[in-house]
């Protein structure tokens, strides 16, 4: 999560809602990184986990991340929850959680609907101080 932090402090830098991404194999490893990147490459899907996600899949030369963790500084959206899902990600360990576009818990539960054709194990809250901190201050300084 300290990794995620890092990532999410540098998104934010460049103007990019401050979220951070890691995805760890079965053994430790690390395979993807990565921060949004949505309004610096105009990509509605440039958000941290689609990019790390992507960087651990070319490393791992799969589409499948059977044993991973994706580690975020903030609870997936739909999209990302979904594309976990598609990776066979194992666990999504995240940091704050969000009201308005969780789906991890929050508001809705892809990551775990029992329709799914994966369910992913959650473990929220991991620095969520911290992370929930980067995000709130990121808005307060736009509005």
């Amino acid at each position: 999560m300290r990794r995620g932090l890092t990532l999410a402090r540098e998104a934010g830098a460049k103007g990019e809602v401050p979220v951070g991404a890691v995805v760890v194999g079965s053994g430790g490893e690390l395979l993807g990184e990565g921060g949004n990147v949505r309004e610096g490459v105009g990509d509605p899907t440039g958000h941290a986990e689609v990019v790390a996600l992507r960087a651990a899949a070319a490393r791992a030369g799969s589409s499948r991340l059977d044993g991973a963790t994706l580690v975020v500084t903030m609870e997936p959206c739909p999209m990302c929850a979904g594309a976990a899902m598609l990776a066979r990600v194992e666990r999504i360990v995240l940091g704050a959680w969000d009201p308005k576009l969780g789906a991890c818990g929050s508001v809705w539960d892809v990551a775990r609907d029992r329709r799914s054709t994966h369910r992913i194990e959650v473990v929220g809250g991991v620095l969520e101080e911290e992370c929930s901190a980067l995000v709130r201050t990121f808005f307060a300084e736009r509005r």
